[in-house]
Protein backbone atom coordinates (compact mmCIF):
# COMPACT_ATOMS: atom_id res chain seq x y z
CA UNK A 1 0.00 0.00 0.00
CA UNK A 2 1.41 3.39 -1.02
CA UNK A 3 1.36 5.98 1.77
CA UNK A 4 -1.49 8.20 0.58
CA UNK A 5 -2.60 11.16 2.66
CA UNK A 6 -5.42 9.03 4.09
CA UNK A 7 -2.99 6.27 5.09
CA UNK A 8 -0.64 8.81 6.66
CA UNK A 9 -3.49 10.41 8.62
CA UNK A 10 -4.56 7.03 9.99
CA UNK A 11 -1.02 6.09 10.97
CA UNK A 12 -0.44 9.43 12.65
CA UNK A 13 -3.73 9.18 14.56
CA UNK A 14 -2.85 5.69 15.78
CA UNK A 15 0.65 6.84 16.72
CA UNK A 16 -0.55 9.74 18.84
CA UNK A 17 -3.51 7.78 20.21
CA UNK A 18 -1.41 4.85 21.41
CA UNK A 19 1.10 7.28 22.93
CA UNK A 20 -1.68 8.60 25.14
CA UNK A 21 -2.77 5.20 26.47
CA UNK A 22 -2.27 4.31 30.10
CA UNK A 23 -0.45 0.98 30.68
CA UNK A 24 -1.24 -1.85 30.60
CA UNK A 25 -3.53 -0.77 27.76
CA UNK A 26 -1.61 -1.25 24.51
CA UNK A 27 -4.26 -1.13 21.79
CA UNK A 28 -6.12 1.96 20.63
CA UNK A 29 -9.88 1.29 20.67
CA UNK A 30 -11.45 1.60 17.23
CA UNK A 31 -14.09 4.02 18.50
CA UNK A 32 -11.37 6.34 19.77
CA UNK A 33 -9.56 6.16 16.42
CA UNK A 34 -12.76 6.88 14.50
CA UNK A 35 -13.52 9.86 16.73
CA UNK A 36 -10.01 11.27 16.25
CA UNK A 37 -10.41 11.10 12.48
CA UNK A 38 -14.08 12.14 12.50
CA UNK A 39 -15.14 9.09 10.49
CA UNK A 40 -17.71 6.36 11.12
CA UNK A 41 -16.46 3.36 13.14
CA UNK A 42 -17.12 1.07 10.20
CA UNK A 43 -15.02 3.26 7.91
CA UNK A 44 -12.15 3.18 10.39
CA UNK A 45 -12.37 -0.59 10.75
CA UNK A 46 -12.28 -1.12 6.98
CA UNK A 47 -9.20 1.06 6.64
CA UNK A 48 -7.42 -0.55 9.59
CA UNK A 49 -7.99 -4.01 8.10
CA UNK A 50 -6.33 -2.79 4.87
CA UNK A 51 -3.43 -1.36 6.86
CA UNK A 52 -3.13 -4.67 8.70
CA UNK A 53 -2.94 -6.58 5.42
CA UNK A 54 -0.19 -4.18 4.30
CA UNK A 55 1.85 -4.83 7.43
CA UNK A 56 1.56 -1.32 8.81
CA UNK A 57 -0.58 -2.06 11.87
CA UNK A 58 -1.44 -4.90 14.24
CA UNK A 59 -5.21 -5.25 14.54
CA UNK A 60 -7.17 -7.33 17.01
CA UNK A 61 -10.94 -7.41 16.35
CA UNK A 62 -13.03 -6.06 19.25
CA UNK A 63 -9.83 -4.96 21.01
CA UNK A 64 -8.12 -2.28 18.94
CA UNK A 65 -5.07 -1.42 16.88
CA UNK A 66 -1.45 -0.44 17.22
CA UNK A 67 1.34 0.22 14.73
CA UNK A 68 3.80 -2.35 13.46
CA UNK A 69 7.49 -1.38 13.35
CA UNK A 70 7.11 -0.26 9.73
CA UNK A 71 3.96 1.71 10.49
CA UNK A 72 5.55 3.31 13.54
CA UNK A 73 8.48 4.68 11.54
CA UNK A 74 6.26 5.97 8.75
CA UNK A 75 3.93 7.69 11.25
CA UNK A 76 6.88 9.29 13.05
CA UNK A 77 8.21 10.69 9.77
CA UNK A 78 4.79 12.18 8.97
CA UNK A 79 4.79 13.74 12.43
CA UNK A 80 8.32 15.04 11.79
CA UNK A 81 7.18 16.76 8.57
CA UNK A 82 4.16 18.27 10.31
CA UNK A 83 6.08 19.71 13.23
CA UNK A 84 8.98 21.01 11.14
CA UNK A 85 6.47 22.71 8.84
CA UNK A 86 4.80 24.36 11.84
CA UNK A 87 8.18 25.59 13.08
CA UNK A 88 9.06 26.89 9.60
CA UNK A 89 5.75 28.70 9.19
CA UNK A 90 6.19 30.43 12.56
CA UNK A 91 9.91 31.16 12.62
CA UNK A 92 10.59 31.88 8.94
CA UNK A 93 7.28 32.97 7.48
CA UNK A 94 6.05 34.84 10.53
CA UNK A 95 2.70 33.13 10.98
CA UNK A 96 1.16 32.95 14.44
CA UNK A 97 1.51 29.75 16.44
CA UNK A 98 -2.27 29.45 16.71
CA UNK A 99 -2.87 29.43 12.94
CA UNK A 100 -0.32 26.97 11.52
CA UNK A 101 -1.80 23.59 12.45
CA UNK A 102 -4.31 23.33 9.59
CA UNK A 103 -1.76 24.46 6.99
CA UNK A 104 0.74 21.92 8.29
CA UNK A 105 -1.94 19.21 8.07
CA UNK A 106 -2.18 19.88 4.32
CA UNK A 107 1.49 20.45 3.58
CA UNK A 108 2.76 17.40 5.47
CA UNK A 109 1.49 15.15 2.68
CA UNK A 110 3.03 17.00 -0.27
CA UNK A 111 6.45 18.34 0.74
CA UNK A 112 9.45 16.36 -0.48
CA UNK A 113 12.06 14.83 1.80
CA UNK A 114 14.60 17.25 0.30
CA UNK A 115 12.47 20.24 1.25
CA UNK A 116 11.93 18.91 4.77
CA UNK A 117 15.68 18.44 5.16
CA UNK A 118 16.29 22.02 4.00
CA UNK A 119 13.68 23.35 6.45
CA UNK A 120 15.39 21.44 9.23
CA UNK A 121 18.75 22.96 8.31
CA UNK A 122 17.38 26.51 8.05
CA UNK A 123 15.76 26.18 11.47
CA UNK A 124 18.96 24.91 13.08
CA UNK A 125 17.65 21.36 13.64
CA UNK A 126 14.98 22.16 16.24
CA UNK A 127 13.94 19.46 18.70
CA UNK A 128 10.44 20.87 19.35
CA UNK A 129 7.78 22.73 17.37
CA UNK A 130 6.17 26.04 18.41
CA UNK A 131 3.79 24.20 20.76
CA UNK A 132 6.61 22.31 22.47
CA UNK A 133 5.79 19.01 20.77
CA UNK A 134 8.98 16.97 20.22
CA UNK A 135 10.11 16.53 16.62
CA UNK A 136 11.17 12.99 15.60
CA UNK A 137 14.64 12.80 14.08
CA UNK A 138 15.36 11.91 10.46
CA UNK A 139 15.25 8.20 11.35
CA UNK A 140 11.81 8.48 12.91
CA UNK A 141 13.04 8.26 16.48
CA UNK A 142 11.10 10.41 18.94
CA UNK A 143 12.77 11.62 22.11
CA UNK A 144 9.91 12.68 24.38
CA UNK A 145 10.77 13.02 28.07
CA UNK A 146 7.99 12.33 30.54
CA UNK A 147 6.73 15.67 31.84
CA UNK A 148 4.08 16.44 34.46
CA UNK A 149 1.09 18.65 33.75
CA UNK A 150 -0.15 21.39 36.06
CA UNK A 151 -2.26 18.88 37.99
CA UNK A 152 0.77 16.73 38.85
CA UNK A 153 3.72 19.11 39.09
CA UNK A 154 5.31 20.45 42.31
CA UNK A 155 3.56 23.34 44.05
CA UNK A 156 5.36 26.53 45.03
CA UNK A 157 8.43 26.14 42.81
CA UNK A 158 9.34 27.89 39.53
CA UNK A 159 8.34 25.88 36.46
CA UNK A 160 8.91 26.33 32.75
CA UNK A 161 5.95 25.74 30.44
CA UNK A 162 7.32 23.14 28.05
CA UNK A 163 4.52 21.69 25.93
CA UNK A 164 0.89 22.36 25.02
CA UNK A 165 -1.25 19.31 24.26
CA UNK A 166 -4.16 21.12 22.58
CA UNK A 167 -3.77 22.74 19.12
CA UNK A 168 -7.13 24.52 19.16
CA UNK A 169 -6.58 28.10 17.99
CA UNK A 170 -8.80 29.65 20.64
CA UNK A 171 -7.01 27.78 23.41
CA UNK A 172 -3.59 28.82 22.09
CA UNK A 173 -4.64 32.46 21.93
CA UNK A 174 -5.87 32.20 25.52
CA UNK A 175 -2.49 30.83 26.62
CA UNK A 176 -0.66 33.62 24.84
CA UNK A 177 -2.84 36.26 26.46
CA UNK A 178 -2.22 34.71 29.88
CA UNK A 179 1.56 34.38 29.39
CA UNK A 180 1.40 30.58 29.38
CA UNK A 181 3.23 29.81 26.13
CA UNK A 182 6.15 27.34 26.08
CA UNK A 183 9.20 28.97 27.59
CA UNK A 184 7.26 31.06 30.09
CA UNK A 185 8.01 30.76 33.82
CA UNK A 186 5.09 30.06 36.16
CA UNK A 187 4.46 28.80 39.68
CA UNK A 188 1.53 26.68 40.81
CA UNK A 189 0.40 28.26 44.06
CA UNK A 190 -2.63 26.13 44.87
CA UNK A 191 -4.87 23.38 43.54
CA UNK A 192 -8.55 23.39 44.47
CA UNK A 193 -9.96 19.94 43.75
CA UNK A 194 -13.45 20.93 44.83
CA UNK A 195 -13.57 23.79 42.34
CA UNK A 196 -11.49 21.94 39.69
CA UNK A 197 -9.07 24.83 39.28
CA UNK A 198 -5.40 25.71 39.66
CA UNK A 199 -4.07 29.04 40.95
CA UNK A 200 -0.93 30.25 39.15
CA UNK A 201 1.57 33.09 39.33
CA UNK A 202 3.37 34.15 36.14
CA UNK A 203 6.89 35.51 35.79
CA UNK A 204 5.48 39.05 35.84
CA UNK A 205 4.04 38.38 39.32
CA UNK A 206 0.56 38.16 37.83
CA UNK A 207 -1.94 35.84 39.49
CA UNK A 208 -4.55 33.89 37.59
CA UNK A 209 -6.72 30.81 37.95
CA UNK A 210 -7.39 28.26 35.23
CA UNK A 211 -9.65 25.21 35.13
CA UNK A 212 -8.38 21.69 35.67
CA UNK A 213 -9.09 20.74 32.07
CA UNK A 214 -6.86 23.53 30.77
CA UNK A 215 -4.23 22.74 33.41
CA UNK A 216 -4.06 19.13 32.23
CA UNK A 217 -3.03 20.32 28.76
CA UNK A 218 0.06 22.22 29.93
CA UNK A 219 3.21 20.20 30.52
CA UNK A 220 5.97 21.79 32.57
CA UNK A 221 9.54 21.23 33.64
CA UNK A 222 10.92 22.26 37.04
CA UNK A 223 13.63 24.88 36.63
CA UNK A 224 17.21 24.06 37.53
CA UNK A 225 18.23 25.41 40.96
Amino acid sequence: MLPSSTVENYLKAIYTGVAGLVPPQRLLPMGQLAAALTVAPGTATTMVKALHESGLVEYEPYAGVRLSAAGDKLAALVLRRHRLIEAFLVQVMGLRWDEVHDDAELLEHVVSDRLVQRMDEMLGHPTVDPHGDPIPDAEGVLHAPALPDLLQCPVGVPLTVTRVLDQDGGFLRFLEQQQLKPGETITVEQRDTAADCVALRTAGDRQLTIGARAASKLLVRPQEP
